[in-house]
């Protein structure tokens, strides 16, 4: 690969991770908490492309040397593809095709010693990790006969209707999906429309018999916009 393709994809690589860190599309693919690296990894890139070109330029070496390189150059040059489709395009965060595609069972980080006390109030909001993690693994039932407020987007599977969300340790490669099944009154809406669901969990609905996915009786049903941050962590 040449010198100066070399530079030029320095550029726009280091270019991509900027755009992507201050429009916020990060949180399509990594935690909130990589942000910094993410723009010292941009500014560092297109700090050394400049280095290297401004150092050519003095050298007198930015000009092309003579041989055919055409062929090369044609394939070095497809390595730029992936970096303008982050320009131009904005892939959506994952979704439900990735938890329609993972096992039925709720994949949660189980463990007992993150159990704490419910907040008071008359609806609790609270994260779908920590719902499922309850339902699974509270066996007081704390959860019983309270009103619950989750937030996530609707899936429809195996003739069930279902709110979901996709939750993150680092990246968007390790997504983990985590589903609640619907039980009353749903309103027909889209496929990964999200929504805020406020309700009570079927005490013991989440058992091995269930694949660890607990039932929920829906009483009011809202639907948002998708949150800035999509995945759970």
């Amino acid at each position: 690969m040449r010198r100066e393709t070399q530079n030029i994809l320095l550029v726009l690589l280091g270019g991509a991770l900027l755009k992507i860190s201050f429009s916020g599309l990060y949180l399509r693919y990594v935690q909130k908490s990589l942000l910094p690296l993410l723009i010292a990894a941009g500014v560092v890139m297109i700090g050394l492309a400049l280095f290297a070109i401004i150092t050519d330029i003095r050298r007198g070496k930015a000009a092309a040397d003579g041989h055919d390189h055409s062929h090369s150059s044609r394939s070095t040059w497809l390595l730029i593809l992936p970096v303008m489709a982050v320009f131009l395009i904005s892939p959506p965060a994952l979704g439900g095709d990735v938890v329609s595609s993972a096992a039925d069972t709720n994949q949660t980080q189980r463990s007992r010693n993150l159990l704490g006390d419910l907040p008071s109030g008359e609806v609790i909001p609270l994260s779908m990790t920590e719902f499922v993690t309850r339902t699974a693994w509270d066996e007081s039932g704390t959860l019983d006969n309270r009103r619950v407020k989750l937030t996530g987007f609707l899936l429809r599977a195996d003739g069930g209707t279902f709110v979901a969300r996709l939750a993150i340790s680092c990246c968007a490669a390790d997504a983990r999906p985590l589903k609640v099944k619907l039980t009353g009154d749903v309103p027909s809406l889209p496929d990964e429309q999200w929504v805020e669901v406020t309700g009570q969990v079927v005490p013991k609905s989440a058992s091995e018999k269930t694949s660890w996915v607990p039932s929920f009786t829906v009483e009011s049903f809202t639907p948002v916009a998708e949150p800035v941050e999509p995945y759970e962590s």
